[in-house]
């Protein structure tokens, strides 16, 4: 699929970036993948640690420029958008910069893809953005709202779909490089809430859920992979069983537990063999016979929730998991 083609991913310094560009480097031969982000010092270290390979373009710039996007994806045949504002008590504090770049950012993906032609867009989102009870979760509900409309012209342009996820193991901002760190300088794990629910997913099922949607998407599905869940007492003790844990209570705009699809999205919801794909309701294009493929329509108030998963992850799966990836 992207073998002989140009393509680009905004944020693409995060650790979703790293992952994503170094799988398309192994199974692919890109004509050019594009970088695109505004901290030149990850740009510089990323270029370093993929030995300045010659398929890779480095570009500073902000996804709130829509000319600087513009001018980046010209000639792109494939967009991933990762760039975002991703910590929620940071954006309960700062909501101006978190709507800037979560929402005017998307606004400004959408119309430079759709100037340059760009065949496909997947977007990046968060278990946060269903029902969401923070900013950051409300920018980016806002954020697949615009993406999914974004099909209206679809018989003129680009493809747009979504594609949404829970805690990443071992990313930047998820909970177990914050506890390990906690336990290898000898303090007390802090948790917000003992009963408290998350969603746990690789990086390698992260990439494959992005792949999947390029090469499925008809335009506006949100893709939701099916993953296990983990209490986050459980996700302490695997880092260390014997550190002290202390709760601080839960931060503003936290949940006690995750959703990715609400009772809301019930109607417009399938369940395929590794995920499940929420349509969009414009239009009528959940109805659309492609669009569901052999999907599978799910039961009536149907929501998905990382307390009422059937799939669990236990603490030797975590502790296995942990051994084989976490680098100090």
């Amino acid at each position: 699929m992207f073998n002989n083609k140009t393509v680009m991913i905004t944020g693409g310094t995060g650790s979703f970036g790293k992952h994503f560009i170094n799988f398309i480097l192994k199974k692919y031969k890109t004509k050019k993948i594009i970088i695109y982000s505004r901290d030149e010092m990850k740009q510089w270290n990323l270029s370093l640690e993929l030995k300045n390979n010659p398929l890779l373009k480095f570009i500073i710039g902000d996804v709130r420029d829509k000319e600087s996007l513009i001018r980046a994806s010209a000639d792109v045949d494939y967009l991933v958008h990762a760039a975002a504002t991703k910590i929620v008590p940071t954006a309960e504090l700062n909501p101006f910069e978190c709507v800037k770049t979560n929402i005017l950012g998307a606004m400004n993906v959408i119309e430079a893809c759709n100037y340059n032609k760009v065949k496909k867009v997947v977007a990046l989102s968060t278990d946060k953005a269903s029902s969401p009870i923070n900013l950051y979760g409300a920018t980016k509900l806002a954020s697949d709202k615009l993406f999914v409309s974004a099909n209206a012209n679809l018989n003129k342009g680009t493809i747009f779909s979504i594609v949404r996820y829970g805690n990443v193991m071992g990313s930047r901002g998820s909970v177990i490089p914050f506890f390990y760190n906690q336990v290898k300088n000898k303090k007390t794990i802090t948790i917000t809430h003992k009963e408290m629910t998350r969603f746990m997913i690789s990086l390698e099922e992260a990439v494959k859920l992005v792949l999947d949607a390029f090469k499925t998407s008809y335009g506006g599905e949100i893709y939701i992979k099916k993953i296990p869940s983990m209490n986050i007492v459980d996700i302490a003790k695997s880092i260390s069983a014997k550190s002290k844990i202390k709760y601080i209570g839960i931060r503003p705009g936290e949940k006690i537990h995750e959703q990715m699809i609400g009772k809301e999205d019930s109607p417009f919801t399938y369940e395929y063999k590794e995920y499940f794909k929420i349509l969009p309701s414009i239009y009528d294009l959940y109805k659309d016979k492609k669009r569901i493929g052999k999907g599978i329509k799910v039961k009536k108030n149907f929501y998905y929730s990382s307390e009422n998963n059937s799939d669990w992850m236990d603490k030797n799966q975590l502790k296995k998991w942990i051994k084989n990836n976490l680098i100090e």
